[in-house]
């Protein structure tokens, strides 16, 4: 296990890493990770990928610590690629995860030797009308300091009415637990999703595509991973009926698709 950090430019990139594999995964992470970084949690994090450990190496960043205002989905695309070229990583199997699928996108799509294959979780190619109606309101609550209603409001767009049902009481209670000194870091990531739209680059991403999804998606909108399949050339789409954006916590074969995936398995 690894807890790090890489240089870029005058500020510093947060990392863990684990495993010890010849194979590379780079995950990239939602906009979570505008209120709390990976620094420090590489125990806890990896516990999803036991089944890589063997093959794999894997990576998973932060955004670096000082985000200029105006920051974009794809200066934080180059970044990614200088981080994994200062770590000497020169090909990688690379997951996004809803806001870090937007980086996974322009990635591959500026960055095209850097990516062998790309898993792009719960996320859209561009700020469409769902993205768009559901990053304001967060955008309000964290202006208007209100970090329950704001956890509230992100487990309830997330998760599946199971899940919520059983857990529902809890939300506010932990929200409690996790408000960040300051809100700046979060506004940044959530403006720049705000910005973001890919579609015309689409046809540029060549390298094999699995793209994963909920059927009840609240965040990313129901049509966005079907707009994505349409765009890629040759990507494969797999949707998980009944779970929403969250899908890659609920789903317990979630992991096993990902790594069958990057592994070139049927």
């Amino acid at each position: 296990m690894k807890n790090s950090l890489v240089t870029i430019d005058n500020s510093h990139m947060h990392y863990v890493a684990f495993g010890q594999g010849d194979k590379k995964l780079i995950v990239l992470t939602g906009l979570s990770d505008g209120l709390a970084t990976v620094k420090g949690k590489a125990l806890v994090l990896s516990m999803p990928y036991r089944r890589f450990f063997r093959d794999y190496t894997v990576y998973m960043f932060s955004r670096k610590n000082d985000m200029p205002r105006g920051y974009t989905i794809e200066a934080m695309a180059d970044e990614q690629a200088r981080a994994m070229e200062s770590l000497g990583i020169d090909r990688a199997c690379v997951l996004g995860v809803s806001q870090g699928g937007m980086i996974a996108q322009c990635l591959a799509i500026r960055h095209p030797e850097r990516v062998e294959g790309l898993v792009l979780a719960v996320t859209a190619p561009n700020a469409n009308d769902t993205v768009r109606t559901v990053v304001s309101g967060w955008i309000d609550m964290a202006l208007r300091g209100d970090h329950v209603a704001l956890m509230v409001d992100t487990a309830e767009k997330m998760y599946s009415e199971a899940y919520l049902s059983r857990n529902r009481r809890l939300f506010p209670l932990l929200a409690r637990f996790t408000k960040p000194k300051s809100y700046d870091r979060f506004l940044i990531n959530a403006r720049a999703i705000l910005r973001f739209d890919a579609r015309g680059a689409l046809s540029r991403i060549a390298c094999p595509t699995l793209i994963l999804a909920g059927s009840e998606d609240r965040v990313a909108g129901v049509e966005a991973c079907r707009e994505l399949h349409r765009g890629i050339p040759g990507s494969e789409l797999y949707v998980y009926e009944g779970l929403g954006h969250g899908a890659y916590e609920e789903a317990k074969d979630f992991y096993d698709r990902v790594f069958a995936f990057c592994s070139g398995e049927d």
